[in-house]
């Protein structure tokens, strides 16, 4: 490297740029920027650096600000890379850039004392003092230590600002993946964790958006402390929703590309049994999540006619259902946004078993219905099929909850032991 730099030094000579003192230091802070943003990589450009130092075409003091530099300019790669990524990858970015500039600032500012620090740490591991390439090594590794441990006290701080500053984007329709791209095909766990990231996104919008509707019930009163009885009772207009037009513009494209990736992994890559069954798993839920929003198209159907029609018999039995539907949908919220995760999931557990009671219950009180002569054949046959339809959409409302958060889920079992195998 030292002999074709000294080639490479006929046409760029980089002394033409020295001067004394601290105006010095920022000039070659500069150039180590611009050099860095140019070749697109710091341990280039230190490699550049060092090179220059051993030929002799630059001063040591010259060398450090050009490291520093460099350490400043490699935020500009990771900026550009971030203009297409997710919100994530921003945030990252960001991360990334506030870490280096303020690293920067500080080794810009205390640049004297600490190649001081240089010479002492050398003298005591026994570096040359003339071994100018190797103190600059030294020099950029305590900079960057330092960095760490000047920002290790402020990350919370710096995640919450990163959060405010690069905001979600609130669109009105989930009508693309959110964690999808092709670059997570290229590992096995950055694959599982894109597609569980992604049916966790569908199951708490998509899906409970469309249920909750669905049932004439505003997402807000589910997930608020309302007493359900009062919900119900206040919920008395039909939201006239299409489930099969909020189907299309929020499930089916997402679900459509939550197969895709699924299947183009369990073809193209190296899977373990445990990935191949976090894949499947990851398959089973989305195929609930499709059977839970035709179940609910049905229902919703239903309901509708019971508020046209002058039967309170026929809309009390509805109400009960939207009753069931919605303590189910606020446990699972709750299962999936508290800390407690054992309480709640011991609810849902009862009420998974108390679905398949309430059929055998709830198909007697409609008899009881049907033998008084309060309800028409017409009306028992919908309350009959929707009773069924409700239990079974509570139990794979359930399942998949308890698949995608539950702590001894096997996705996650599996993702933890195939980030330990690779």
């Amino acid at each position: 490297m030292k002999e074709g730099f000294d080639v490479f030094k006929e046409y760029i000579d980089l002394t033409q740029f020295a001067i004394s003192g601290f105006l010095g230091v920022i000039i070659y802070a500069g150039l180590g920027i611009i050099i860095t943003t140019v070749l697109q990589s710091s341990s280039a450009t230190l490699a550049l650096i060092l090179t220059a130092l051993a030929a002799g075409q630059i001063e040591y003091e010259n060398a450090l600000a050009l490291a520093i530099g460099a350490n400043v300019g490699t935020t500009i790669t990771a900026v550009l890379g971030s203009l297409k990524s997710n919100i994530a990858g921003k945030r990252l970015a960001g991360a990334h850039f506030i870490f280096n500039i303020t690293t920067g600032l500080v080794a810009l500012a205390f640049i004297y004392p600490l190649a001081k620090f240089v010479d002492y740490f050398s003298d005591i591991v026994n570096i040359s003092a003339t071994d100018y390439t190797l103190k600059l090594a030294l020099f950029h590794t305590i900079f960057n230590i330092i960095g760490v441990l000047l920002m290790i006290p402020f990350i919370n701080k710096l995640e919450q600002f990163l959060i405010k500053f690069f905001k979600e984007k609130i669109v009105k329709d989930i009508d693309e993946p959110k964690y999808l791209n092709e670059a997570v095909l290229k590992f096995p766990d950055s694959t599982i964790s894109a597609l569980v990231n992604e049916t966790k996104y569908l199951y708490k919008n998509a899906v409970f958006e469309i249920v909750s509707h669905a049932l004439n019930i505003h997402r807000e009163d589910v997930i608020s402390d309302i007493k359900i009885k009062k919900i119900i009772k206040k919920s008395t207009i039909n939201f006239n929703i299409n489930v099969d037009d909020l189907y299309y513009k929020k499930f089916k494209s997402i679900y459509g590309e939550i197969l895709r990736f699924a299947t183009t992994a369990q073809n193209d890559l190296k899977l373990t049994k445990k990935h191949n069954k976090s894949i499947t798993d990851i398959k089973i839920a989305n195929r609930k999540m499709v059977e839970i929003i035709k179940d609910v198209r049905e229902l919703n159907k239903n309901l509708t006619m019971s508020l046209t029609l002058d039967n309170n018999y026929l809309l009390n039995e509805y109400n009960n259902f939207r009753k069931k539907m919605t303590q189910v949908l606020r446990v699972i919220y709750l299962f999936r946004t508290e800390e407690d995760i054992e309480k709640y999931a011991e609810k849902l557990e009862d009420l998974k078993e108390k679905a398949k009671e309430n059929i055998r219950k709830s198909n007697k009180s409609i008899d009881k219905l049907i033998r008084k002569d309060l309800i028409s054949v017409e009306m028992a046959s919908s309350l009959f099929n929707d009773n069924t339809n409700v239990n079974d959409m509570i139990k794979k409302l359930i399942e998949v909850a308890e698949l995608l958060y539950g702590n001894k889920d096997s996705l996650f079992e599996n993702n933890e032991d195939g980030k330990n195998n690779s």
